[in-house]
């Protein structure tokens, strides 16, 4: 059970592992881009190239979904990166249902651990796959795995790290469960959560201090992005410097400045660079590329 590009390795590494997927459970199709066009997910995209059965149920509680769910007799389900389930569903199979989730819980609970993981400065995180129960990512851990977060490290470049490192721990974890010898154990230790991001949690707040703005920058690259306001037009933002700027010149916090080839706002410790950044209605380009054609318009 998943539906986004994430869930696809860990798919695809127990199809390549010659283990018998008797049905795919993704989201529905739904409309995307400008010409709102119908399009699938990538987990149906790989369902569909290896001939796998597939359900895209609109109602988890349906009838008709529970019915079909219980016809596939699957042993095992294992869900990453789906919706959240109820326990009609992951109650059924005799072997349990399992669940990847991207963080060494109990920390980071909820719909984004990467980016909060990234936004709060962590400097490590990791993988977890655990058994569900009732309550959202509370299950007994199964295996936990750690990775590092580095300075330079973005939303982007954990997710893919992650993703790959994550399929490898479902592969062990099924073969954990079929051999029959597992130990599972209680969440311990403190408990956090990475609440859904929205549009309005990914405006900047200039008042921050100068590493707290670098963290929130790359905690939300390259997607969804962080955003402030530029001339009163939406201005998203992939990259500033971590450094403020040695420039004399004071200003409201919120406030920018061009000076030379630099692109600058102010914050509570100083002047914070931007590197790269996209115009509403404009391309993504660095801050080079933007003041060559934008420059005239700041100023």
């Amino acid at each position: 059970m998943g539906t986004p590009e994430f869930a696809v390795p860990s798919l695809k590494i127990l199809v390549e592992n010659q283990y018998p997927i008797v049905g795919v459970i993704t989201a529905p199709d739904k409309p995307a881009g400008r010409g709102k066009q119908l399009q699938m997910s990538q987990v149906k995209q790989y369902a569909l190239s290896q001939n796998l059965p597939l359900l895209q149920p609109v109602n988890l509680k349906s009838p008709e979904f529970i019915e079909e769910l219980k016809s596939l007799q699957a042993d095992l389900q294992v869900v990453v990166a789906f919706r959240m389930l109820p326990e009609v569903v992951w109650a059924m199979p005799p072997l349990g249902t399992f669940n990847l989730h991207a963080s060494l819980l109990p920390k980071y609970r909820g719909a984004a651990p990467i980016h909060w993981a990234i936004i709060n400065g962590e400097t490590e995180t990791g993988l977890t796959t655990f058994f569900l129960k009732h309550a959202i990512d509370t299950g007994n851990i199964i295996f936990q795995e750690k990775e590092p977060i580095y300075f330079e490290d973005t939303a982007g470049t954990l997710y893919e790290r992650l993703m790959h490192k994550g399929a490898e721990l479902v592969l062990k974890t099924v073969q954990a469960i079929e051999k029959g010898n597992l130990q599972t154990y209680e969440q311990k230790g403190e408990v956090s959560y990475a609440p859904k991001i929205l549009k309005e949690t990914c405006q900047i707040d200039w008042n921050k201090s100068a590493l707290q703005l670098y963290n929130f920058v790359r905690g939300l690259a390259p997607y969804p992005t962080a955003w402030t306001l530029l001339k009163e037009k939406y201005c998203k933002i992939f990259q500033i410097n971590p450094k403020t700027l040695d420039w004399e010149y004071k200003s409201v916090i919120g406030s920018f400045r061009v000076q030379g080839n630099k692109l600058a706002f102010m914050s509570q410790e100083g002047w914070i660079e931007v590197l790269q950044l996209q115009l509403e209605g404009k391309k993504r380009m660095n801050t080079q590329e933007f003041l060559n054609g934008f420059r005239e318009w700041l100023v």
